[in-house]
């Protein structure tokens, strides 16, 4: 998980969008049980507060769920993680066509950029 800090964010949103991220990625499984308020408050260099706060939201948005002996867990739903990982992908592309289009790139453009972009990244990894 990113555990970075931007000043103009709220932070209790950025420990949010952090931990979808986690989950959307398979770093948090499903049904996986997340670390403690103190440890990641601790990890994350945030009150304690600020990181309740982030876990409670995530339990409204039904990623975690939460068992009283045994702390928080990653939600078994896995249609809810897809449409997780759905929904950041889309925004991920509307950003890139986005700023790309301020570049003045056509949409066939754009995916021409981006086809020969993934071709070069995936000889780089493979040699």
């Amino acid at each position: 998980m990113d555990k970075k800090i931007d000043d103009n964010i709220p932070i209790y949103v950025q420990i949010m969008n952090s931990v979808k991220e986690a989950i959307a990625a398979g770093e948090l499984r499903p049904s996986e049980r997340v670390p403690s308020v103190r440890e990641l408050a601790r990890d994350f260099e945030v009150n304690p507060n600020t990181m309740q706060r982030a876990l409670n939201e995530l339990e409204r948005e039904g990623l975690l769920v939460s068992e009283r002996t045994s702390g928080r867990f990653v939600t078994a739903d896995r249609e809810l993680i897809e449409q997780l990982k759905n929904e950041m992908a889309a925004k991920t592309a509307d950003n890139f066509r986005r700023e790309m289009a301020a570049l003045g790139f056509s949409d066939e453009e754009m995916i021409d950029f981006f086809r020969e972009r993934c071709r070069k990244i995936a000889t780089e990894s493979a040699g």
